[in-house]
């Protein structure tokens, strides 16, 4: 697997670092001013002592925002560190069914270790256990410990607790104020559940959920907890859709037909068959506490870490990974509700049945690349409009505009199409081109704007701690993403299910291939419903 891929503009970055790499560059200055503005206090934009700080930028213990950090896998530990350089956050516990740093991976053997070395001001800091890639509770517990000891050791610190069980971590931590969930794909819906019911606050990657159904319940009692700030991480690095709105309000392009939308993932395994090597669960794992609600199987090292968004029950596949980056203000902009029809195409795999090859049927991994079509119904002034999703390097049809000056769609793109003209823009709307049939190319007269960098995220992590406090929702809440909720978990039922399905907004069924709906709902193993959790 390679360590690096192309972003759209033909650089290269790593691509776990999500928060940095997988749509920084698509952000927009207003965002970013948004972030920065509306954030309350002096802001730490770098590490230094408590001492240094002193003034007006200390926080009291008493006035901090105490947060369980779930969830301490290679991603886990890299937001983990700006969240700790905020003065007005303190993480007094963390969770993860895995304690030791063995069998991770990541885009780079020693990248994590570095960036958690100059975090904490250790040299020497390496992670155990195998000795590679950092992971596990017990390194996300010794860098909180050595962060809060060694750079604000004037704050009278508490070490924090690990646990396992994130249902152990909520009965005994009585007076948390919020948790932020970095675990598979999952665990997501049925965390957010039990930390909403007990009225914390919760920050968490996408997806809402992995499954329709359990994800509608999470905004549903999102909605119902007013006063609970929830936030999804992606919207802080979602690219604006004013001037695309512009030049489709000024009738450049014609009535709007269809959103085209493409990335390069999977850059993951898929798998074509179920594991089949029987393998010791490494130690310090505890598999019942990953698998959470989804059966019991054996163990493999194929479902977990960088693998776990390619199966069906533990992840979301690619739309899920990516297209919360790429198309949440586009359904905000386009006000995109609910799909009528969601049309797959996909890749199949071939096995020989002794002589004779035949397809295998495979609805427990997503597939290697695929297409899929939502058919989105017109809404008030805004006509019928098709959203097509592409993944697994599949493009849309090489449009007229970009054959006659010898150009190619990028790797990862999204064009908007109209009935006298096209836009064309990079991943996550940034940088967009107007082709009109009456003028030449067109480009957005937009700054250059800065990538996901530390300070931002420190921003961005104040304004969550901020709001919290005040009780306060504010932009990118679990409500705001209900239709892309919607559309990223019917994209896995299509997929799964192999056929074009039919979409009943109100009921929340399909109504054409019944036993679809299987698809939208998690079977819960005793000990997992989230009725009980």
């Amino acid at each position: 697997m390679n360590k690096e891929t192309q972003n759209v503009n033909g650089s290269s970055r790593p691509e776990e670092n999500e928060a940095v790499a997988a749509s920084g560059t698509g952000s927009t200055i207003d965002r970013r001013q948004f972030i920065k503005t509306a954030a309350t206090g002096a802001l730490a934009l770098t590490i230094v002592p408590r001492h240094v700080l002193g003034g007006t930028k200390y926080v009291a213990p008493s006035d901090k925002l105490t947060l369980a950090y779930v969830g301490c896998g290679t991603q886990g530990l890299r937001e983990m560190l700006p969240m700790l350089a905020v003065p007005g956050i303190q993480i007094v516990a963390v969770c993860d069914p895995n304690q030791y740093a063995v069998g991770y991976r990541d885009w780079s053997k020693y990248g994590i270790r570095d960036e958690v070395r100059k975090a904490i001001g250790k040299a020497d800091w390496n992670p155990g256990g195998d000795n590679m890639v950092a992971g596990g509770r017990d390194n996300g517990k010794d860098i909180v410990d050595s962060f809060y000891g060694n750079i604000r050791g004037g704050d009278n610190f508490k070490a924090c607790t690990a646990y396992a069980d994130y249902r152990e971590l909520l009965e005994k931590e009585k007076d948390l104020d919020a948790v932020k969930i970095m675990t598979p794909d999952h665990l997501h819906g049925l965390f957010a559940i039990a930390a909403l019911k007990r009225n914390k606050h919760v920050l968490m990657h996408k997806p809402v959920s992995n499954r329709l159904l359990e994800g509608k319940a999470v905004i549903e009692l999102a909605r119902e907890k007013s006063n609970i700030v929830t936030h999804l991480v992606p919207w802080d690095s979602n690219g604006s859709m004013d001037q695309v709105m512009a030049w489709i309000n000024g009738g450049k392009i014609g009535k709007l037909k269809e959103v085209h939308n493409w990335t390069n993932r999977p850059v993951w395994p898929q798998f074509a068959t179920m594991p089949k090597e029987t393998v010791p669960v490494p130690d310090g794992l505890n598999w019942d506490l990953w698998l959470g609600p989804e059966a019991d199987r054996p163990y493999s090292p194929q479902y977990t870490n960088m693998f776990f968004r390619g199966w069906y029950d533990f992840g979301g596949g690619s739309m899920a990974d990516m297209g919360h980056y790429s198309l949440w203000t586009v359904f905000n902009a386009l006000q995109l509700t609910s799909p009528e029809i969601v049309e797959p195409n996909l890749s199949h795999f071939i096995d020989m049945n002794g002589v004779t090859p035949n397809y295998v049927r495979n609805n427990f991994s997503f597939p290697m690349a695929s297409t899929v079509r939502f058919k989105y119904p017109a809404n008030g002034d805004r006509p019928p409009v098709d959203l097509c999703w592409y993944d697994g390097g599949m493009r849309p049809a090489l449009p007229d505009e970009l054959i006659m000056i010898n150009e190619e769609l990028p790797a990862e793109g999204m064009m908007f199409v109209g009935k006298k003209g096209k836009i064309l823009a990079g991943f996550n709307v940034q940088n967009p081109r107007l082709f009109s049939k009456k003028k030449k190319e067109v480009k957005a007269n937009i700054p250059a704007v800065q990538s996901y960098a530390h300070e931002n995220m420190v921003s961005a992590l104040t304004l969550f701690a901020d709001s919290c406090k005040a009780g306060k929702q504010y932009p990118g809440s679990f409500i705001e993403a209900e239709g892309l909720t919607e559309a990223v978990n019917l994209y896995a039922a299509a997929l799964r299910s192999g056929h074009l399905l039919k979409y009943d907004a109100t009921s929340r069924q399909i109504t054409n291939v019944a036993e679809a709906n299987k698809y939208l709902v998690h079977d819960y193993r005793t000990g997992w419903d989230p009725k009980t959790i």
